[in-house]
């Protein structure tokens, strides 16, 4: 088994192949700042400029689109670094500038440690 350090729910899941069908190939960064800023933002692949310490936690696998790449600001991964993230949405809007805010719902992320196996696996 493949230790991830992102995944994403199957409503998530939903939602991306209906943005990507609106707005082409998609990505998502988790920044740290505060209120929606903790948020994972999801914006058109390219749209945002990826930083040298930001993280690539790696790509979300949804049937029918293409990889779609997950991203974290270096400081907050030093935080958060032992978490595994979940992608999920909620009914409700955010206030940022993600791409599902005119859906009327917005994603967040739910979290739980890594296990002493996964930590191992990654840091193999």
């Amino acid at each position: 088994m493949t230790t991830r350090r992102v995944d994403l729910t199957e409503s998530a899941g939903d939602l991306l192949r209906k943005l990507v069908a609106l707005h082409g190939p998609v990505m998502f960064h988790q920044s740290g700042g505060c209120c929606d800023g903790s948020a994972p933002m999801c914006y058109p692949l390219g749209e945002f400029k990826v930083g040298q310490r930001d993280v690539h936690l790696g790509d979300l696998a949804v049937d029918g689109i293409d990889a779609v790449p997950v991203w974290m600001s270096g400081p907050q991964f030093e935080y958060w670094k032992h978490t595994h993230l979940t992608i999920d949405v909620v009914t409700g809007r955010g206030s940022g500038f993600s791409l599902e805010a005119p859906e009327g719902v917005r994603f967040l992320i739910r979290s739980r440690l890594f296990s002493d196996e996964e930590s191992a696996a990654l840091n193999g």
